[in-house]
């Protein structure tokens, strides 16, 4: 499981990558074919030509982390979208390292419509200052 900040940007390459690429030669991609810069601190996704591998990029402070994952059985999702890259947000890639497909499902968004807080005369007297 991945606990990433609120402020770390997701980017998917479009196309399939040569697996045999390491640190320099994803960061290579990263510079010439997105226009990013690797050491910005974002997690780049790359799929290999099967659709069953993923390496996820990312700079931390004094060096690059390469995470890799195969699937046993299955392939990934196939991101789609404009351009050489695509971002995605956090959630979106819970779902594509657990194997759920986000085409077939929905995303619901959640609001209240309205909020009431009760309040009690005696919890305002436990808060007064003596």
């Amino acid at each position: 499981m991945l606990s990433l900040p609120s402020s770390l940007r997701v980017f998917a390459a479009r196309e399939r990558v040569d697996f045999r690429k390491g640190f320099d030669g994803l960061c290579a991609i990263v510079r010439e074919h997105f226009g990013d810069d690797p050491l910005s601190g974002h997690l780049y996704l790359f799929f290999n030509r099967r659709g069953n591998r993923i390496k996820i990029l990312v700079w931390d402070r004094n060096g690059f982390w390469l995470l890799y994952k195969r699937l046993e059985r299955g392939v990934f999702e196939c991101i789609d979208g404009p351009g050489p890259r695509i971002e995605i947000d956090r959630a979106k890639l819970a779902m594509l390292l657990d194997g759920v497909d986000t085409r077939s499902s929905r995303i619901r968004r959640n609001f209240v419509r309205e909020v009431r807080i009760a309040s009690r005369a005696g919890d305002e007297r436990s808060r007064a200052a003596p």
